[in-house]
């Protein structure tokens, strides 16, 4: 049975420049680094960055991104230091929450988000998408 999320893994094709990235920029907790890879918390959870042999390529159109959790009182300030750094927003928040979706220095998508997954739930049983089906 799974327990939990374990970590996050993210491809990256610069080591020294994503580093920087996460802890001076997004802020995260650095753990340890080496020349391939780097470990971060975030809260309990925790990221690897892992120096890709291959070009790292993402899709536009794709969806997938990494969400982090960030307090109401805090989501303006990180807000205005990651724009003031220059960080490219890829998306419109239309979801609960605030939420301020950006890029790494490798194009994986990110977010800051207010909220977690009850507050999610519930703003769906107020407004549920057609055919939604709940579990609890």
């Amino acid at each position: 049975m799974i327990t939990g999320l374990n970590y996050l893994n993210l491809a990256v094709s610069n080591m020294e420049r994503s580093f920087y990235f996460y802890r001076n920029i997004v802020g995260l907790k650095p753990l340890c680094k080496w020349p391939n890879g780097a470990y971060f918390l975030a809260g309990e959870a925790w990221l690897c960055l892992h120096l890709s042999q291959e070009p790292v390529v993402r899709s536009p159109q794709d969806y997938t991104h990494l969400a982090f959790s960030v307090s109401q009182e805090n989501f303006d300030s990180m807000v205005e230091r990651l724009t003031r750094e220059g960080v490219i927003s890829f998306k419109e928040n239309i979801s609960e929450g605030d939420s301020f979706y950006f890029l790494d220095p490798d194009a994986n998508k990110l977010e800051l988000h207010v909220g977690d997954w009850q507050s999610r739930i519930a703003a769906k049983k107020k407004a549920p998408w057609p055919n939604t089906e709940f579990f609890s």
